[in-house]
């Protein structure tokens, strides 16, 4: 008889979260006055907004290909809202191709598990 219990998925989604921060705060630490906060934006406030696309909840039933262009374009979307919220995450994630990158492969990351 097995002894471990089994559906346990809470330490590796904080594992790879604080990888996340961890890889966010040396490639971006220096761009931003509160890195933990822009972190804390991706995580809990753009990333749900893409999951809830209805364009992208469909594209993932479709090809990986698929899923992603309607993720970026869901992105996209939440990204132009939030300029009027956050214009300096707004400001890298337009001028900053490697932040944009970062961003995109973070959330994706996030909302395709």
């Amino acid at each position: 008889m097995p002894t471990e219990a089994g559906g346990r998925k809470g330490e590796p989604e904080l594992d790879r979260l604080s990888n996340i921060l961890k890889t966010f705060n040396e490639q971006f630490g220096t761009l931003f006055t509160d890195t933990d906060r822009v972190a804390k934006r991706i995580r809990e406030d753009i990333a749900p907004k893409v999951a809830a696309d209805a364009a992208y909840q469909n594209a993932k039933e479709n090809t990986p290909h698929t899923a992603r262009m309607a993720h970026d374009r869901a992105l996209a979307k939440v990204m132009q809202h939030l300029l009027t919220d956050d214009t300096q995450v707004y400001t890298q994630f337009v001028e900053n191709e490697s932040f944009k990158r970062f961003v995109a492969d973070m959330v994706y990351a996030i909302t395709n598990a």
